[in-house]
């Protein structure tokens, strides 16, 4: 089964300071990237946060409801599918991935400090582990680097 999922463990940062990183070396390894997050408030606080995450460049990205979304290196989203043929989804605040086989890879974002968040992380990675993905966990180290666990 193609198809990895990694999960993300915020523990040391917010997800203000770990997405634009990520984003930074997705598209440095020439993919692209689908953000799906679960409201409107949040792809509004993301979109910002890609513009503004650091003073010297920015994100280039698009929203799905602006129009040719398929132009768009990193693609924010609500609705499933993959509108800009990523290869690579960030599932944000609970998104659960439906077809994590239409990725090379997903990664789980979540936030230690979200007790829901952790029991929805847990449950998806038990889930995702009987249906025989590729499954991997990231902590971040004292210095904040990304570590993957086990």
């Amino acid at each position: 089964m193609s198809g990895e999922l990694w999960f993300y463990h915020l523990e040391r940062t917010t997800l203000a300071d770990a997405l634009p990183e990520l984003l930074e070396k997705t598209l440095q390894k020439g993919w692209r990237a689908l953000v799906r997050a679960p409201s409107e408030a949040r792809l509004d606080h993301i979109d910002t946060l890609l513009w503004t995450a650091r003073d010297d460049s920015f994100l280039a990205h698009g929203r799905w409801d602006d129009g040719d979304p398929e132009r768009q290196p990193i693609l924010l989203s609500i609705p499933e599918g993959n509108a800009n043929k990523a290869d690579i989804l960030f599932a944000l605040d609970g998104v659960e991935p439906e077809a994590p086989e239409a990725f090379q890879r997903c990664c789980v974002v979540f936030d230690a400090a979200d007790e829901n968040a952790v029991l929805n992380a847990r449950a998806l990675w038990k889930k995702a582990k009987a249906a025989g993905h590729s499954i991997a966990y990231w902590k971040q180290s004292v210095e904040g680097r990304w570590e993957k666990q086990g």
